[in-house]
């Protein structure tokens, strides 16, 4: 693993990326190399994977499954913005098989866990099987001992074979070498197996570059269910931070919906009317047009950050229209008719509802232009709020007391029209 520190003036990541992976790809052909996730928001999401699109697949058969990972793999390849495609384990790692024999060694007053304490001290040094800690009287700080071979002491079957494996018990018993105890042979076996709720699984890793996850994450998905012949009881799925978007997308989706059904409950037993709410909701369709054209003007994905900063949109324009609106009724309790209350309505709420909306855009100004360290993170919440209250802001100053003067005018002439009938009923009864 490769750790880089960027200097503060750098370009960007994802161009330095290309060019690693270019030079390694031409000069190392047969090396496979890829890139993890720096931030901790994008490690979190992606639930500790090392991608952020990870298809496992679960089956009976260790092997089988592998080779359904290669066709997957190969098929995953041909999707444009589909980069440092990988399965994750490795079945044939090369191993040094170490067999003891057993008798020979009990002959010798040597056992089994003799043997591997002897050799894992060698390699992996002694903390792994004797912790030790040393502590400094001079600063108090206690330091771990560990005692190891050095590696380029072992590096051959022949030099591993000259470890010297010590007896347990201090009885006067000599070390012995592993060679005279044991058959060092190569072999090839797993690296390592996953789990994932205990069934074994095989991951194919994809990662995404020039393209947004969603777009990427689907192509992935179908090319998953374009498989065929797998084995029975085989299932394929894909998680990370493809998986951690859809249920957020969700949950963020249902949250908007719910959002507009409260605010126009709300507003709706405010003004004692369904009407007046759903003239104020006008400016809703607006914002989120807002918030989508800003978000293709910037190159900017829909995400979770750039769909909180449309719920802030609509909740801004919703009260910008709330207060257009109670001016207007308030205009027309004074006698003039619905047209001039409108117009009369948007000319003296101008001000209050611009300075409303140009506070929030100046304030979000800085976060949309992903100003400092990890900037882009927050950038689509602000480029968000400002394409949606820019929209938002225009419907409520022009669409909303267009369509109040509409269909307000009808519903005080149809309330008119009732008075006057009901009068008219009275004055006959009492005649």
């Amino acid at each position: 693993d490769l750790q880089i520190q960027l200097t503060p003036k750098h370009h960007s990541s994802d161009a330095y990326i290309d060019q690693i992976r270019a030079a390694v790809h031409r000069d190392f052909p047969d090396v496979i190399v890829y890139t993890q996730a720096a931030d901790i928001i994008s490690q979190v999401l992606s639930f500790g994977l090392s991608a952020p699109i990870d298809v496992q697949i679960v089956g009976r058969d260790l092997d089988s499954d592998f080779r359904i990972a290669e066709r997957l793999q190969q098929e995953i390849s041909t999707i444009p913005g589909a980069a440092d495609i990988r399965i994750q384990q490795v079945l044939d790692y090369p191993t040094l098989r170490v067999r003891v024999d057993r008798d020979k060694a009990l002959e010798q007053g040597i056992t089994q866990h003799d043997i591997t304490n002897s050799i894992l001290t060698s390699l992996a040094s002694s903390v792994v099987t004797s912790p030790n800690q040393w502590l400094d009287p001079r600063n108090g700080v206690s330091y771990s001992v560990a005692v190891q071979t050095l590696q380029h002491l072992v590096n051959s079957v022949q030099a591993i074979g000259r470890t010297p494996i010590t007896p347990g018990v201090t009885d006067g018993t000599p070390p012995q070498f592993l060679s005279n105890l044991a058959e060092i042979s190569h072999e090839v076996q797993p690296q390592s197996i996953d789990h994932y709720t205990v069934q074994r699984v095989v991951d194919v890793n994809c990662d995404v570059e020039g393209r947004d996850l969603g777009a990427v994450a689907a192509a992935v998905q179908r090319k998953v269910e374009a498989l065929k012949n797998l084995p029975p009881g085989t299932t394929i799925t894909i998680r990370g931070e493809a998986e951690a978007m859809r249920t957020s997308f969700a949950s963020m989706g249902s949250g908007l919906l719910l959002a507009i059904v409260l605010v126009y409950l709300l507003m709706a037993t405010n003004f004692q009317s369904w009407l007046d709410p759903l003239i104020i909701m006008m400016a809703v369709p607006g914002a989120l047009a807002g918030v989508l054209w800003m978000l293709v003007a910037t190159r900017t994905t829909l995400n979770v950050e750039s769909m909180m900063g449309a719920i802030m949109a609509v909740g801004v324009g919703v009260a910008n229209g709330n207060l257009l609106i109670t001016f207007a009724n308030d205009l027309r309790e004074q006698g003039p008719d619905a047209v001039s209350a409108a117009i009369q309505a948007g000319i003296t709420r101008m001000r209050p509802v611009i300075m409303t909306a140009l506070a929030m855009i100046l304030g979000m100004l800085p976060m949309s232009l992903a100003l400092g360290a990890g900037g882009e993170q927050n950038a689509p919440l602000g480029r968000a709020v400002i394409g949606g209250l820019i929209a938002a802001t225009i419907m409520t100053l022009i669409v909303v007391p267009a369509v109040y003067s509409l269909f307000s005018h009808q519903r005080i002439g149809k309330r008119q029209r009732d008075a006057t009938i009901a009068a008219l009923v009275a004055v006959a009864e009492k005649d």
